[in-house]
């Protein structure tokens, strides 16, 4: 079966559509809903229950607020509550969560506190974090899979 997308390895993780489970960023979730190919795929195996999908409340919020700007209020309303709805797991953070996003921060200034948040629910539930940010898929020691906007 030939794949057409790429994957690509970044940080020190090799990446594939086997994983277990996923940690999302607002990118990738406002990709899913422009139906850009390359991150369905994703989003079909969370769906089918083949692996788990996390999503933060920070990016969520992220998602939603970039959907309005774009589309408006209305259908940033109705795709919230579809992946409220969803099989993605919603995470609010706890007082670990913010620590390591702070922390995150404090090493990365150039990461958004919403990306940092990314990164702490990735370690903390997901084998591999998707996201749409080049400059978070670079950091070392953390399994991202960058996917490119089109």
């Amino acid at each position: 079966m030939t794949r057409r997308w790429r994957f690509r390895e970044t940080g020190d993780a090799k990446l594939s559509l086997n994983a277990r489970s996923y940690a999302f960023d607002a990118g990738v979730i406002f990709l899913f809903y422009a139906g850009v190919p390359s991150v369905r795929a994703f989003f079909d195996r969370v769906f089918a229950g083949r692996a788990s999908g996390f999503v933060s409340e920070v990016n969520l919020a992220e998602f939603y607020y970039k959907t309005a700007e774009k589309k408006g209020v209305d259908v940033a309303e109705i795709q919230y509550r579809q992946v409220r709805g969803s099989p993605l797991k919603v995470v609010a953070p706890d007082e670990d969560t913010t620590r390591e996003a702070a922390l995150w921060k404090f090493r990365n200034r150039t990461l958004s506190l919403a990306d940092c948040f990314a990164i702490a629910t990735w370690r903390e539930r997901a084998q591999i974090l998707l996201t749409t940010d080049s400059e978070l898929a670079k950091l070392k020691g953390v399994k991202s899979e960058y996917i490119s906007v089109p």
